[in-house]
C-alpha cells in the first residue's frame, strides 16, 4: 500500500497533528454523568464543534469494541471480534498507520492492556481479539515510537519463551516499568508498560493518563513533520460493563483530565486537530437524578454490555467543522487522513 502527502492544507490551516481520543464505552449520558460530578463542566466543552456516529458493525447492530476500533481506525466496517480486517479476513490499515508510512511520528496511551482490541485496531491485523500474543508481534513489526499502557505480560510471559521487550530495546526503544521511570524518559522511542495486565481503575492510578498523554505530546512533538497520537480512556467501558455509576463517573473525568491535556498543546500549537468520540456506549446508562452542587449522580442501567445507540464527537482546532452532523464511524479515518494531506492510494 503506497500513501503520498499532498502539499496544500485545508482551509488555508494546515493540520500537522492530529490527536485522536476514544473514550470505551462513553456516551452522552455518561458525558453528562462526568459534567454533574465535576460542579457541571468538562474539558471537552471547550471543543468548537459536535457530531454524532452510527456504531454498528458489519455482522451486529451492537458493536463490540474490536469491531468498533476498526471502523474508527481503519474506515471500514468489519465483523464483531475482528482487529484491523475486513470481514473476510483481508488486513486494512490504519490512519496511524498512514501517518507512519509519511514520516509523522505516532503513538498511543490507554489505560487497559497494550494489545486490547481499541489500541489493536490501529496497528493489528488478526482474525479474533483474543489472540494477544499475535496481536504484540504485530505491534512490534509496527511499533509506534511511544505508547504506553499495561499489559507487560503479554510481552515477556509467552508461551513462545520470547522476551519481546527485549527485542524492543535491541532497536532502540526505553522501557519503562512505571510512571517515575516514564517521566524521567528522554528520546523518541519509549514504551511504557506499566502494569503487568490492564492498569488498576481511576482511584488507584491516579493521573497516569493525564500524565502520560502529556509525555507522550512531548515525545511526538519534537519532530518537525508532525504526530498522529490515539488516546483511550478504556475503563469507562470496564464500569459501563459492572454497572457502576461511580466508577463510571471517575473513569470520565480521568479521561477529561487526559482531554484538557490535549487540548493545552493544541491551543498552544494552533496546527494540532483534537479529534474525541466512542467506539460505542456500554450498559445503556440512564440518568435518574443529579446534583451540580454536590456532584452526585444516580444512574440506571438497563444492561451489563454495549447498546447499538448513535455517540458523539467533539473536535478542537483546524479542520474540526469536518466533524459535524450525523455520519457512519469509519468516515473519521478519511476525514483525519484528508486534514493531514495523506492521500491513501
Amino acid at each position: 500500500m503506497f500513501f503520498s502527502v499532498a502539499v496544500s492544507s485545508l482551509a488555508g490551516q494546515k493540520v500537522k497533528n492530529i490527536i485522536f481520543m476514544i473514550g470505551d464505552g462513553m456516551g452522552a449520558n455518561q458525558v453528562y454523568a462526568g459534567m454533574t460530578a465535576n460542579g457541571n463542566k468538562l474539558n471537552l466543552e471547550q471543543c468548537t464543534y459536535t457530531g454524532f456516529h452510527k456504531t454498528y458493525s458489519a455482522s451486529d447492530y451492537i458493536t463490540d469494541s474490536a469491531a468498533g476500533g476498526t471502523a474508527l481506525a481503519c474506515g471500514q466496517k468489519t465483523k464483531n471480534g475482528m482487529i484491523g480486517m475486513s470481514p473476510d479476513s483481508v488486513p486494512i490499515y490504519s490512519s496511524m498507520y498512514a501517518a507512519q508510512q509519511n514520516g509523522l511520528a505516532t503513538g498511543f496511551v490507554v489505560t487497559c492492556v497494550v494489545a486490547h482490541a481499541t489500541p489493536a485496531a490501529f496497528y493489528a491485523h488478526q482474525p479474533s481479539r483474543k489472540m494477544y500474543e499475535e496481536i504484540i508481534l504485530d505491534l512490534i513489526h509496527n511499533t509506534p515510537d511511544i505508547f504506553i499502557g499495561g499489559g507487560r505480560k503479554h510481552l515477556e510471559n509467552r508461551s513462545d519463551s520470547i522476551n519481546l521487550t527485549d527485542s524492543l530495546r535491541k532497536t532502540g526503544y526505553q522501557v519503562a516499568y512505571n510512571l517515575e521511570e516514564l517521566q524521567s524518559m528522554k528520546g523518541s522511542k519509549i514504551a511504557g508498560l506499566l502494569a503487568n495486565g490492564d492498569m488498576p481503575d481511576f482511584s488507584i492510578r491516579k493521573d497516569m493518563l493525564p500524565v502520560s498523554v502529556e509525555k507522550a505530546i512531548e515525545v511526538l512533538s519534537d519532530t518537525k513533520k508532525g504526530f498522529f497520537l490515539m488516546v483511550e480512556g478504556s475503563q469507562i467501558d470496564y464500569k459501563g460493563h459492572d454497572n457502576d455509576a461511580e466508577g463510571v463517573v471517575g473513569e470520565m473525568i480521568d479521561f477529561d483530565k487526559a482531554i484538557g491535556k490535549a487540548l493545552e498543546f493544541a491551543k498552544k500549537d494552533k496546527h494540532t486537530l483534537v479529534v474525541i468520540t466512542a467506539d460505542h456506549e456500554t450498559g445503556s446508562m440512564t440518568l435518574k437524578s443529579g446534583d451540580f452542587q454536590t456532584g452526585k449522580v444516580t444512574a440506571q442501567f438497563n444492561t451489563k454490555g454495549h447498546s447499538g445507540v448513535l455517540v458523539p464527537i467533539f473536535a478542537y482546532g483546524p479542520g474540526s467543522e469536518n466533524f459535524t452532523g450525523i455520519m457512519e464511524n469509519t468516515a473519521l479515518k478519511a476525514k483525519c487522513l484528508q486534514l493531514l494531506g495523506i492521500n491513501e492510494k
